[in-house]
């Protein structure tokens, strides 16, 4: 027991709840604009994936990282945009829609990849980080959080931003009022079908970063089937965070903590089954949705299609 608690385990941990909870926190993010304004994104899954894809293949052939993101952004909002056309616009199921964007993501990166990477498996090579003075050097948590890649710094603003958005902006009000009453809101003059379509195009940007992050920062490398359920968790963490983008950050590391675990304790010196390792964030969604799937609080016209005049 004594090795859990040495500077090199916690170090460990916390680095890599960071890296594991970023992409889950951009898909939290994401999950809960489009939700917000009444939709549920099932296919945030796919655009993570094709995120992930499109970011390291940008990356491989461009040497930029920063190319790499915005490719990865690029990807989720190619996948986001069937999903605006086919559920907000022509008003098909969101669940059937959003599972049919997750498998054919799955299957066309992983044909892509096949007949681009499948004999050489490249890889990038690592981020510079950004360290921050003085805070970088304190024991434990200096070098895990204050001393990681630029975008690392980016994806925790965008907690503060989008909680501004959601709070002080006309913006804001129109994705509640999208979520809560989309008749009210086009009553109002707003055209609720363009306030859905621009959260949901958000959210495949953002996970499509996530998913870049990925494959970027966390891997190097791009596998298929690499986000392993990511998206399905930041659909988990946007229900349970009630609206509220702080709580998405401190799931995203609570679960990035069971992710990371094995890494963690292989640095410790404890020997577990890595089966019972890998089965430990799966096995917190579920505990996380038992104790707490009650209350939750969704939108009433969450997952309904809007019909202007319809009653």
């Amino acid at each position: 027991m004594s090795a859990l608690f040495t500077q090199a385990f916690l170090t460990s941990l916390v680095l890599g709840a960071l890296t594991a909870g970023i992409p889950l926190m951009l898909a939290g993010l994401g999950e809960q604009i489009s939700e917000k304004a009444g939709v549920l994104n099932i296919g945030i899954e796919g655009m993570m994936l094709f995120g992930a894809y499109l970011g390291f293949l940008v990356a491989y052939h461009t040497g930029s990282v920063w190319l790499g993101f915005l490719g990865g952004g690029v990807g989720g909002l190619m996948v986001a945009a069937p999903m605006a056309l086919f559920c907000i616009r022509m008003g098909l199921s969101q669940i059937v829609i959003g599972i049919a964007l997750t498998l054919g993501a799955e299957g066309l990166t992983a044909l892509l990849h096949h007949f681009q990477f499948a004999q050489s498996y490249p890889r990038l090579p690592a981020v510079e980080t950004l360290a921050i003075p003085g805070l970088s050097s304190i024991p434990v948590i200096g070098p895990a959080l204050f001393d990681r890649p630029p975008i690392v710094y980016l994806a925790v603003l965008a907690v503060a931003v989008t909680a501004y958005v959601f709070r002080r902006t006309q913006f804001g009000l129109a994705l509640q009022a999208a979520g809560d009453k989309p008749a009210a809101l086009d009553a109002a003059g707003v055209d609720v079908v363009r306030v859905r379509t621009v959260a949901v195009l958000t959210t495949g940007f953002l996970a499509g970063i996530g998913g870049a992050f990925i494959s970027q920062i966390g891997a190097g490398i791009f596998v298929p089937f690499m986000t392993n359920g990511a998206g399905f968790i930041g659909i988990v963490l946007a229900m349970q965070a009630r609206g509220r983008p702080f709580w998405v950050l401190c799931g995203a590391l609570l679960f990035g903590a069971c992710l990371s675990a094995t890494t963690a304790l292989q640095v410790a010196g404890v020997s577990i089954p890595t089966d019972i390792i890998q089965m430990l964030p799966f096995a917190a969604v579920l505990t996380v949705l038992v104790l707490f799937g009650r209350r939750a609080s969704l939108p009433p016209a969450l997952g309904t299609h809007y019909v202007r005049g319809a009653r």
